[in-house]
C-alpha cells in the first residue's frame, strides 16, 4: 500500500468513525428521552426550611396498591443528605422511615395507596431539632 492508499484509508476510517459516534449519541439521546417517562414528578415540589422536596412514585403514575415513592431533597448547594425522611398515607398511619439512597438526597419506601384518604402522600421531615410534614397530593391511575 503507497502513501496516497494509506492516506485515504485513513480517511475514510475517520469519517466511519465520526459518523458512528454521531448515530451514537442519538441513539442514547432516544432511549434517554423513552426511558424518562419513569422519572417525571408525581407532584409539584414543596419547600421546607430552604429546601426543595420533590416526590416520584414507581410506577407513575401512582396506582392503587402498594407504591414506591423517592422522596428527593436538594438545597441551594445541592442535594441535603444529613435528615430523616418518613412517610405515610393516612393520619392513622405509623410514620414509616424511608430509607437514604446513598447521600444523594434521595430517600425511598413503599407505602399503600388507594382512593381516599390515602391518596395523599405524608412526608415527614426531621432535621437538627426542627420538624415538618408535607402533604402531596396523589393523582392516582386507575
Amino acid at each position: 500500500m503507497n502513501s496516497k492508499q494509506k492516506n485515504n484509508f485513513h480517511t475514510l476510517v475517520h469519517r466511519l468513525w465520526r459518523t458512528c459516534v454521531k448515530y451514537t449519541k442519538l441513539l442514547l439521546l432516544v432511549l434517554l428521552v423513552a426511558c424518562g417517562r419513569d422519572q417525571v414528578a408525581d407532584t409539584q415540589p414543596q419547600k421546607w426550611q430552604g429546601a426543595e422536596v420533590r416526590v416520584e412514585s414507581r410506577p407513575s403514575p401512582p396506582r392503587p396498591g402498594v407504591t414506591e415513592f423517592l422522596v428527593i431533597v436538594t438545597g441551594e448547594r445541592g442535594p441535603i443528605h444529613d435528615i430523616m425522611v418518613s412517610i405515610r398515607t393516612d393520619d392513622q398511619d405509623q410514620w414509616i422511615q424511608a430509607i437514604q439512597d446513598g447521600e444523594v438526597g434521595v430517600y425511598r419506601r413503599a407505602a399503600k395507596v388507594a382512593p381516599g384518604t390515602r391518596s395523599v402522600l405524608q412526608v415527614q421531615i426531621k432535621r437538627n431539632g426542627a420538624e415538618g410534614v408535607l402533604r402531596f397530593p396523589l393523582n392516582l391511575s386507575l
